[in-house]
Parts: structure tokens; C-alpha cells; sequence
């Protein structure tokens, strides 16, 4: 019997020993300037190709120094959008290098529409396209990450696209539910006249939808993003989702820290992943003995910390 992405995903921070996501939001500024130079050097090299090809060098470098520590990595594709069609191919790439290295993928795209645009976008990121027809048919898994972000403000017509995709490929998704930025209680926290929130009208929907998606593992593929620095909120959809993954960004540069992220789990010491971004990939800047010779070394060591600050809420 197949794994869901659920099992998969459980299983894999058991086997790693911690929740830890890595975010791979490569910005061009800060990656080293050596492997800049390394991806211009030749004649007909474009800047597009080259700052591609630099974004895929620096992420290989960090797949390789924390895929035996960590369980995830999560690719934000805006940072490789911005460099067209090329920042594609290194988005894709990479995907397909962090799986080749074990790691459970989350293609943080946050996607949000209905119907056939949906299904195109659920088609492209969890399951496969069919091109052309008859003996000429191929079938053919596009950028074929683990799971994806989702925005759910359409509705279940919105998400259904993607559950069924999940289905079909054992993937997962994570629907924005309480996200970690200052502004998010704008519209988040608004109480309705029953005077409970909009943030806990959402994580009810969230459990409804996953109802059905839920495995051996006892969680379900239809997760959640519940952001770090509100851990009141946090302890209260923890109650409202108990058989949902939450995917926990605030951690480290936004502020969040290990006791924040506590309500986020449960008394398994499961349902949780949480992510550091630039806290881990570009921690040659920050921790000492560091330089951007060692960047891969540098971000080993941070992934190491962040284990063990988070092993100490368990």
C-alpha cells in the first residue's frame, strides 16, 4: 500500500529526529560571490542564465550540507520568478535535486484560483501533464514537488483541484490559515457576530477538507500554515486541526523562537514542520568562524542549532 505524503512526511521527521524546514529563498545579492563569477565566466552567457545557474549552484551546496540533518526544504518560487523563464528551470531543478537527496519538498507557490486554472496549476506542481495525443502522447510530471502553499480565499473550489491531485500522486498542501506577517490579523482576526475569528473559520474548513485525507499516521495531507509569532492563535487551531500537519513559518528572523512554536505541535511531539529561511542559508554572515567560502558549512551548523533549540520544548 502506497504512503500518503502525510506518512511520508512523519515518517521522515522521525527518521531525522526534528521538525526542521529549510526555506530556499536564494536572494542574488547574498549568494557568494565566487560562485557569481563561476556562472558568468564564457561569452554567450545571459545574466539571467548566469544568476539561474548561481541560484542552482548555492541551493545544491545547501541540499548537500543539511540533507542529513533536516527533513524539508521549501523553495518560495518568487525568488527564482524574478529571473524569468531561467529562475524557472533552477526552481525546477532544485526540486528535483532535494528529492534526488531524500528531502520532502514543499513548492511554496501559495496558488489560489478555480476550476480548469486550478486543475493547471495542481497538474503542474503535484501531478502530471499530458502532452500531445494518440501514439504521440507523452505524460509528464512537471515540477513534481511533495506539496504545495495554497491560498484558500475562493473556497473549496479552490482547493478541491489540488485534493484530488493529491489523491492521485500521494502529494500534500498546506493552506494559509494564520500566517506569521504583522498585517495578517487585518483580515485574520476579524470577529464574526458568533465572535469567533476568520482565522478559525478557515482552520475549521481546513479539518473538513482533510477530513477524509486522514492515514495511518493519523494526519491528514491537507495541512496548514500557522505563523510562529502568534502562538496564542496557534494553541487554538492546534484544538481546532488536531490531524493536521502545520507548517510554521516565523522562526528566526521573523522573531519567532522554540517556545513560540511550542502550541504548534502536538503531545506526540508530531504535527508540526517549522522553516528558517535566511536564518540557515545565509548563516555565513552571522555566525562566527564563518565566511562565504564555508556558506554550505555555515548552514549545516545553523540547522544543528535550530535542532537543538527545538528540541528543547519536547
Amino acid at each position: 500500500m502506497k504512503k500518503t505524503f502525510a506518512d511520508r512526511l512523519v515518517e521522515a521527521v522521525k527518521a531525522k529526529g526534528n521538525p526542521i524546514c529549510v526555506g530556499l529563498d536564494p536572494r542574488l545579492n547574498q549568494i557568494p560571490s565566487y560562485i557569481k563569477r563561476k556562472a558568468l565566466e564564457g561569452k554567450d552567457v545571459s545574466p539571467m542564465a548566469a544568476a539561474a545557474d548561481s541560484i542552482l549552484e548555492f541551493n545544491k551546496g545547501i541540499i548537500d550540507a543539511v540533507a542529513d540533518i533536516v527533513p524539508v526544504v521549501k523553495p518560495q518560487i518568487a525568488f527564482y520568478e524574478i529571473f524569468g523563464y531561467e529562475g524557472v528551470r533552477a526552481y525546477e531543478e532544485t526540486l528535483k535535486y532535494a528529492k534526488e537527496k531524500g528531502l520532502i519538498t514543499i513548492a511554496d507557490a501559495k496558488r489560489n484560483d478555480i476550476g480548469s486554472t486550478a486543475t493547471a496549476y495542481a497538474q503542474a506542481f503535484l501531478g502530471e501533464v499530458e502532452m500531445f495525443e494518440d501514439e504521440n502522447e507523452v505524460i509528464s510530471p512537471i515540477f513534481d514537488a511533495d506539496s504545495i502553499t495554497l491560498n484558500a480565499y475562493l473556497g473549496i473550489d479552490g482547493i478541491k483541484p489540488f485534493i484530488t491531485e493529491a489523491q492521485n500522486y500521494d502529494k500534500g498542501m498546506f493552506i494559509l490559515v494564520k500566517t506569521s506577517n504583522p498585517s495578517s490579523g487585518d483580515l485574520q482576526d476579524l470577529e464574526m457576530k458568533d465572535d469567533s475569528k476568520i482565522y478559525e473559520i478557515m482552520g475549521y474548513l481546513v479539518d473538513s477538507w482533510g477530513a477524509n485525507e486522514i492515514s495511518d499516521s493519523g494526519y491528514s495531507s491537507v495541512g496548514a500554515v500557522v505563523g510562529a509569532t502568534y502562538p496564542e492563535q496557534a494553541a487554538t487551531l492546534r484544538k481546532i486541526m488536531p490531524n493536521s500537519i502545520f507548517l510554521v513559518p516565523g522562526y528566526g528572523a521573523q522573531g519567532g523562537g522554540a517556545k513560540d512554536v511550542a502550541p504548534c505541535f502536538n503531545d506526540d511531539g508530531l504535527g508540526a514542520v517549522v522553516n528558517s529561511s535566511r536564518g540557515i542559508i545565509f548563516a555565513y554572515e552571522k555566525l562566527d568562524g564563518f565566511d562565504e567560502t564555508s556558506y554550505a558549512e555555515a548552514a549545516a551548523q545553523a540547522a544543528k542549532n535550530m535542532r537543538d533549540d527545538l528540541a528543547s520544548i519536547f
